[in-house]
């Protein structure tokens, strides 16, 4: 699809088939070697039909080179692993095996285990024991076992295990591609918001990420060195002016600027776009004398500071943060980048988190204003309908600058609703459509003194909608809050008069919590007086189940969901940690501690 932007390989998963290993006269070992086979070969299809990189391609995955039934076989797997950099491990089996000797003793891998539900052999018996040896090594696994009955021949796999065996993979894979990659941080802390306080250890230690730190200073110095692509530069300013329409200029007439200081605006958020890119992940197609930054920073997520010191005298990063964001640029459709606002680092790895889960463009917003049904009313004459009326209003989602163009929801599926796709599958039509629906108004010189553009649209498509924080909790670390719903499609007039009540000139989306009727989810109004930041990042989709299964391969325990618990899929050694699901993860998650602290 396209070519892999980070230095390093993508995960590999890595399939162990376990096996009997008793063989003599009655061919145990024998006669079981077909069927466990096959199940690795199923599990290894459903994974590379269903599981894509980031950057498009289908996950790579590898079976082991024979079942393993002892620990020589074990151990022969673990070799062949190590050389295929196999970071994830599915074990499977339809039969009895020897747990300790046939077990992933990898304390690195990110591990799973189908046992086949089936009567002939004992699959759930080995599946249960192999379970508690992971747990009493502190080794956690995800378990897998079927809800009915299968035949001894039956090769297909049930819905229940395709569900959690492909939202594990997603999981593991999402997980393993931060290892070893960047935050990049451009600047420092915006106006005192505590996400932007970064925090090295819990990056380091939760995600195996590392921090890098540039000073906004250095896009000047790159500007004025002339230290960035020419010929992308030109390409990119091309298209801009030929792509992206500017809008109105809500400024008093005497504060507006000339055309002249407007265009050299346009030509400077246009070179800051490409600069922070060659930042990120380096350019090949840097000046010779530039070797140093021809590197990058092998960042898979970033920050811009801006407010105030930037903006308060250069042009905001409104454009190339809703751009980078965006699921394409003057290049066609591309994986999108992660390039938090405000440096809102803990919102900033929300939307990575949700982007590789479903290589799709994050919306990141302000969660600014909770409407009730009489506010809306009153300011506005319209009785709430549909999702808004039954969540008892809905919360207006909308900040100046990184929400990803296609937030808009003009892309459209095939039966014409709107939706964000995966970047892969964004046509030139989408593209159209999302630009067609965009204007880049001026800035609010309030705001921002320097000048810059802002992108506007407002969210026409309903469409189901993930929004996630992630915080930091003294004494307790980080934690994350999930929120299922819908964007909102409001009547045109509607929508206006409670739009231009703030920022007029920026992104809105309004949306609707799916509520529960109790705790943090009884209403819009309790989700909002529950958020803990004043940052969201919003996904397209109910992915909070599988949201849920990466933070528990992260040790980050969740604190507010309204994910049915039914979709709950976490390591079986949670069980161990009590009896309701919330508690056990928290206990769970401080047992086991940060996935890669190596202080204890």
């Amino acid at each position: 699809m396209a070519e892999n932007r980070y230095v390093g390989s993508y995960p590999v998963i890595g399939i162990r088939p376990t096996i009997d290993g008793r063989r003599g006269v009655l061919q145990v070992r024998e006669s079981l070697e077909e069927q466990t086979m096959n199940m690795a070969k199923a599990a290894a299809k459903l994974f590379t039909d269903n599981l894509r990189y980031s950057n498009g391609e289908p996950v790579k995955v590898v079976i082991a080179d024979t079942t393993i039934g002892r620990v020589g076989e074990a151990a022969a797997c673990a070799d062949k692993f190590r050389k295929e950099g196999v970071d994830i491990t599915l074990t499977v089996t339809p039969c009895w095996c020897y747990g300790s000797e046939t077990m992933d003793m990898d304390p690195m891998t990110i591990k799973a285990v189908w046992g086949f539900n089936g009567t002939e052999r004992p699959g759930a018996v080995y599946l249960a024991s192999v379970l508690a040896t992971h747990a009493q090594k502190g080794l956690p696994a995800f378990g897998i076992y079927g809800h009915d009955v299968q035949e001894a021949d039956d090769t297909s796999i049930p819905a229940d295990v395709e569900e959690k065996l492909l939202r594990f993979g997603r999981a593991a894979v999402a997980a393993a591609t931060m290892r070893g990659k960047s935050y990049l941080q451009i600047g420092s802390i915006t106006m005192g918001i505590g996400g932007s306080i970064i925090d090295p250890a819990f990056i380091e230690e939760y995600l195996g990420m590392r921090v890098e730190s540039v000073d906004e200073v250095e896009i000047i110095r790159r500007m004025t060195e002339e230290i960035y692509d020419k010929a992308e530069y030109e390409k990119a300013l091309a298209w801009t002016k030929a792509k992206c329409k500017e809008g109105f200029d809500k400024n008093p007439d005497n504060l507006q600027k000339s055309r002249e200081h407007k265009d050299a605006d346009w030509e400077f958020v246009v070179k800051m776009m490409v600069i922070i890119k060659d930042l990120m992940n380096g350019n090949k197609n840097l000046p010779d004398r530039c070797e140093e930054e021809k590197v990058g920073h092998n960042a898979i997520a970033a920050g811009f500071q801006g407010q105030r010191q930037w903006t308060d005298f250069y042009p905001n990063c409104d454009f190339p943060e809703a751009l980078l964001n965006t699921s394409f640029d003057w290049n066609g459709a591309r994986e999108p980048y992660i390039l938090a606002t405000e440096n809102d680092v803990l919102n900033g790895l929300g939307m990575l988190f949700m982007k590789l889960l479903t290589n799709r463009a994050q919306i990141f917003a302000d969660v600014r204003t909770y409407w009730s049904p009489d506010a809306v009313k009153k300011a506005t004459g319209y009785d709430l309908e549909g999702r808004a009326k039954e969540a008892g209003g809905f919360i207006h989602l909308i900040n100046s600058g990184a929400a990803c163009l296609d937030g808009c929801g003009e892309a459209k599926d095939e039966n014409g609703n709107g939706v964000m796709k995966p970047w892969y599958d964004v046509t030139e039509e989408d593209q159209e459509a999302i630009l067609n629906a965009t204007t880049w108004n001026y800035a609010d010189l309030g705001y921002f003194r320097g000048g810059g553009y802002s992108s506007r649209y407002v969210t026409k498509s309903e469409m189901p909608a993930t929004m996630i924080r992630l915080n930091l909790v003294k004494g307790l670390g980080p934690m994350l809050q999930i929120c299922e719903g819908y964007t909102l499609n409001l009547p045109e007039e509607v929508s206006d008069k409670l739009w231009k009540r703030t920022d007029y000139t920026w992104p809105c989306t309004w949306f609707a919590p799916r509520t529960t009727g109790k705790g943090p989810f009884a209403t819009a109004y309790d989700v909002m007086n529950n958020w803990g930041a004043n940052h969201g990042a919003i996904s397209y989709g109910h992915i909070g189940a599988d949201l849920i299964t990466l933070c528990s391969i992260l040790r980050i325990p969740v604190a507010m969901h309204n994910v049915d618990e039914s979709r709950i899929f976490r390591p079986s050694a949670w069980n161990a940690f009590g009896m309701d699901k919330e508690g056990q993860d928290y206990r769970a998650c401080a047992a086991y501690g940060p996935l890669y602290k190596t202080i204890r």
